[in-house]
């Protein structure tokens, strides 16, 4: 991700952020997760043994424009 990103579509500064992902009594940041979704009876999607990514999205001063990236050094 560059320093000092710029968007695409307008050419302003964009802030890092993230995305924010609820589920019962949490809040946590959205998750890249390797691999396609494979279903689970019990917890929904497995995923054992999985890489997992946080992901930081970026959002445009300007026009508000999201673009996301999984960097694992981001955390």
């Amino acid at each position: 991700m560059p320093q000092e990103p710029v968007c695409p579509k307008c050419s302003a500064k964009m802030d890092p952020g993230f995305v924010l992902d609820q589920t019962y009594g949490a809040n946590t940041q959205s998750t890249w997760i390797e691999g396609p979704a494979t279903r689970s009876f019990w917890t929904g999607v497995k995923l054992k043994g999985r890489e997992r990514v946080p992901v930081t999205t970026l959002r445009c001063r300007r026009c508000g424009y999201l673009e996301s990236y999984a960097i694992p050094d981001a955390e």
